[in-house]
C-alpha cells in the first residue's frame, strides 16, 4: 500500500486531462529490452521532471529521465506502452518506471530443466514518469502527463549507483581492448587493472565490472566458437601431416560442433614409455580464452624434472567427459595405464578412473588439498591455525595407519573440530591422501613439496601461453620444447657436477655410476643414515633400528640367492629408492653392489630415446645399450674431474661422433624401433 504522502504526490504530479490507472504489476503490455536500458551520452539541464514538460521524441524523454534517475540514486526501464507504431494513431503513451518497480512473476518449475536461483531486485516501487503524444498543436511532440517521485526503497549513493546495470557500459574501443587482452591469456582481473592504469582511474571506477567483462567474453566465445573449433581441428590435422607421431582425438556434439579434444606429442609418448609409471592429472585449470576445463598429464623423469604427457580440453566436467579423456590418453600411450595417478578432489574424475583404469592406484594431490586450508581453517582456528597445520603434516607423514587414526582423533579433540565438515570430509577420504595408506604404492616422489612446486610451475607455463583456442596446441608444443631444452641443459649440468662419495662403500660408488645424480643423491642420504642403524638377525628376517633405540625398528626380509630384499617401511615401493634399513642389511651381509632390480630403470642415466630401444630391442641389444650408457656415465664423471681430462674427452668424443654418423642407420636396432610409432 502506498502512503498518504505518496497518494498526494500522485495527485499533485498527475495531469487531470490524462487520468489513467497505472498498475506496475501488469506484465502483458510491458516492453523491456536490455538494449534499451542504456545511458544516453547526451546530458540535459539539471532539473526535475514536471507536468507539461515537452520532448521532441520519446527517446529524448527517456534519456532525460535516465540522467535525472542517475543523479538521484536509481535507474529506470521502459514499461508499458499504449498504441503501436504504424497502427491507427500509432504509439500514443509510454511509461518509464524505477528499475525496482513491479514484482517478479512466479516461474513454473520444470523438472527436466535446471532453474537459476537469482534474487530479484524488484520490490513494487511505484515511482514512474508517463509521457503522451500530442498532435493538436502542430508537429507531434511528447509531454509529461504523470510523474511520481516516491520510492519504497533506499536510493543509492553516487559511488554506488554507477554499478546498476543501466549505467554500466563497455564502449566499442574498450571491447576491442578486452578481446585483445583475452587473446594473450591474461585473467579478467589483470585486464581490469591494466585498463584502470590506462584510463588513470582509481581501482573499481571503470564504467563496467569484472562480471560485465566475463559476460562480454562469453558472448564473444559463443559467436566465435564454431570457427575456433574448425581452426583447431584443421591445425591438429596439419600437425598430424607434418608429424605422423602427433596424436589427437576429439568428439563432436549433436550439432556437429567440437565437444572434447585431447592430444599428445611424439616426445611425450616416448617419455611415457619409461616415466609413465606415476602420473599427475591436473584438472584444476581452465583455458581462459575459451572458458573450457583444461586437463594436463605430467610426470617426473629420471633427473627429477617434470615431463609432459598430454593435454585435454573438455566441454563439461562430468564422469562421461572424464571417461572419454582417460580413454583417449590410454589410446595415445598404446593402452599402457600408469601404476598410480594423482588428481584433485573431484568425485566425477574418481568414478571415471575406477572405470577406465581399474588397476591404477588413485590418490589425491596433497598440495591441492593444502592450498585450500587457509579458506577452510584460518577463520575457524585463528591464531592456532599454524599450530594445527604443523600437527596435520606430522600426521600426514606417519608410517603406521593405527598411529595416524589415533593421532587424528586426538587432533580433532585438541582443536575442537568435531563438527567441522572439512575435517570430516578429509578423514572420510584419508585412504586417498594420507601417506600411511599410500606407502606401498609408487609415486616417484611427486607427493613432496619440492616436486609439487616444480610440477605447478611447469603447468603454469602452459596457462601463460593461452591465446585463441586454435593456437593453443601450438603454444603448448612450444612450451614443451622449451621445457625439454631446459631439461637437457639441467641434465648436462647435473652430469658435469663432481659426485662426492661420502661413505667410501663399494655400494655407493657402484650406485653413482648407474643412477642419475638426482636419484643417487636420494640413495646416498639413505646410505649415510644406514651407518647409524644396527641389524639383528631373527628367525623370519632382520630387525633394524637406530643404534640409540632399545625397542621398535623395521622388519627387513632378504633372500640373498634370489637377490630379493624388502622392508616394512615400504620406502622402495613408494619412491623406487632403497631405504636405510635394507641398505644396512645388505652391508652387514657383505653385499658390495645393490641388486640390479633395486636400481630402477626409470632412475638410471638414460634418456627417453634409449628407453625406447630398451623397450623394443632384443635381449642382446638391450645389454649392449645398458653397457654403453654405463660407459658414457663413467666418461662424464671421470672427465669432469679436471680441465685436461675434459679437453681430451671432448676432442675424442667429437671424432667418435663423426665416425658414427658416417655409418648407415638401417640397422637391426633401428628396425626394431619402428613398429612402436603407431598412428591413431
Amino acid at each position: 500500500m502506498m502512503s498518504e504522502d505518496a497518494g498526494r504526490m500522485l495527485v499533485m504530479y498527475d495531469d487531470p486531462s490524462d487520468q489513467r490507472s497505472l498498475s506496475l504489476d501488469e506484465t502483458s503490455s510491458t516492453e523491456e529490452s536490455p538494449d534499451e536500458t542504456r545511458l544516453s551520452l547526451e546530458t540535459t539541464a539539471d532539473s526535475v521532471p514536471y507536468i507539461g514538460q515537452r520532448f521532441a521524441t520519446h527517446d529524448a524523454a527517456y534519456e532525460f529521465y535516465s540522467e535525472y534517475a542517475k543523479r538521484c540514486g536509481f535507474s529506470i526501464r521502459r514499461h508499458r506502452t499504449e498504441g503501436k507504431d504504424g497502427v491507427g494513431k500509432g504509439l500514443t503513451r509510454r511509461y518509464f518506471v524505477c528499475h525496482r518497480a513491479g514484482n517478479t512473476p512466479v516461474k513454473t518449475l520444470n523438472d527436466g530443466k535446471p532453474q537459476r536461483n537469482r534474487k530479484s531486485s524488484r520490490c513494487g516501487c511505484q515511482a514512474y514518469l508517463r509521457i503522451s503524444k500530442v498532435t493538436d498543436l502542430g508537429p507531434a511532440e511528447w509531454r509529461v502527463t504523470g510523474f511520481v517521485n516516491h520510492h519504497n526503497h533506499e536510493l543509492l549513493e553516487p559511488n554506488q549507483v554507477r554499478f546498476l546495470p543501466a549505467y554500466r557500459t563497455i564502449s566499442d574501443a574498450d571491447k576491442n581492448r578486452i578481446l585483445m587482452f583475452a587473446k594473450t591469456g591474461i585473467s579478467v582481473q589483470q585486464m581490469m587493472r591494466l585498463m584502470e592504469l590506462e584510463k588513470c582511474v582509481e581501482p573499481g571506477y571503470l564504467p563496467f565490472t569484472e562480471k560485465d567483462v566475463r559476460n562480454l567474453l562469453q558472448s564473444f566465445r559463443k559467436s566465435d566458437q564454431e570457427d575456433e573449433s574448425i581452426d583447431l581441428l584443421r591445425m591438429c590435422r596439419n600437425n598430424k601431416d607434418k608429424d605422423p607421431n602427433f596424436k589427437f582425438e576429439y568428439t563432436l556434439d549433436s550439432n556437429n560442433r567440437l565437444d572434447n579434444i585431447a592430444w599428445s606429442y611424439a616426445s611425450s609418448v616416448q617419455s611415457y614409455e619409461i616415466y609413465g609409471d606415476a602420473v599427475v592429472f591436473d584438472t584444476t585449470h581452465r583455458l581462459t580464452a575459451f572458458d573450457m576445463p583444461l586437463g594436463i598429464w605430467v610426470g617426473v623423469n629420471n633427473y627429477g624434472m617434470p615431463c609432459f604427457f598430454g593435454c585435454v580440453l573438455l566441454r563439461e566436467e562430468n564422469s562421461r567427459s572424464f571417461s572419454w579423456a582417460l580413454k583417449a590418453f590410454l589410446g595415445f600411450m598404446n593402452g599402457k595405464a600408469p601404476q598410480t595417478i594423482l588428481t584433485d578432489q573431484n568425485m566425477c574424475l574418481k568414478e571415471a578412473i575406477a572405470i577406465e583404469m581399474p588397476s591404477t592406484k588413485h590418490a589425491l594431490c596433497i598440495w591441492m588439498i593444502v592450498a585450500k586450508f587457509p579458506s577452510w581453517f584460518n577463520a575457524v582456528l585463528g591464531e592456532r591455525y599454524n599450530e594445527w597445520k604443523a600437527e596435520f603434516y606430522r600426521l600426514y607423514n606417519l608410517e603406521s595407519i593405527e598411529d595416524f587414526e589415533l593421532g587424528w582423533r586426538d587432533m580433532v579433540d585438541f582443536f575442537g573440530l568435531h563438527t567441522n565438515r572439512h575435517i570430516a570430509n578429509l578423514f572420510a577420504l584419508r585412504t586417498l591422501w594420507a601417506l600411511p595408506y599410500l606407502r606401498s604404492h609408487f609415486f616417484a616422489g611427486m607427493t613432496t613439496t619440492g616436486h609439487s612446486k616444480a610440477i605447478n610451475s611447469f603447468i603454469q607455463r602452459f596457462l601463460s601461453a593461452q591465446t585463441r583456442l586454435a593456437q593453443f596446441v601450438e603454444q603448448v608444443a612450444v612450451a614443451v620444447d622449451f621445457k625439454d631444452q631446459a631439461a637437457e641443459q639441467q641434465t648436462m649440468q647435473q652430469n658435469l657436477q663432481n659426485i662426492c662419495l661420502k661413505t667410501g662403500a663399494p655400494m655407493e660408488s657402484h650406485a653413482a655410476s648407474v643412477l642419475t645424480p638426482f636419484a643417487f643423491s636420494k640413495l646416498q642420504e639413505q646410505l649415510v643414515l644406514a651407518a647409524h642403524y644396527a641389524s639383528f638377525q631373527m628367525d623370519d628376517g632382520f630387525l633394524v633400528r637406530h643404534h640409540t633405540k632399545l625397542e621398535g625398528g623395521r622388519k627387513v626380509y632378504w633372500v640373498p640367492r634370489e637377490g630379493i630384499i624388502s622392508c616394512s617401511c615400504h620406502q622402495f615401493e613408494f619412491s623406487g629408492i632403497l631405504c636405510r634399513h635394507a641398505l644396512r642389511v645388505l652391508s652387514t651381509g657383505n653385499c658390495f653392489q645393490i641388486p640390479d632390480r633395486y636400481l630402477l630403470l626409470r632412475w638410471r642415466r638414460i634418456s627417453t630415446s634409449p628407453a625406447k630401444l630398451l623397450q623394443s630391442a632384443s635381449s642382446d641389444h638391450t645389454e649392449r645399450i645398458q653397457l654403453l650408457q654405463s660407459m658414457v656415465s663413467t666418461l662424464v664423471t671421470e672427465s669432469a674431474k679436471s680441465k685436461e681430462r675434459l679437453d681430451i674427452a671432448t676432442e675424442q668424443v667429437s671424432i667418435l661422433l663423426s665416425r658414427i654418423r658416417e655409418q648407415p642407420v638401417a640397422s637391426q636396432g633401428a628396425r626394431d624401433i619402428s613398429p612402436i610409432h603407431r598412428n591413431l
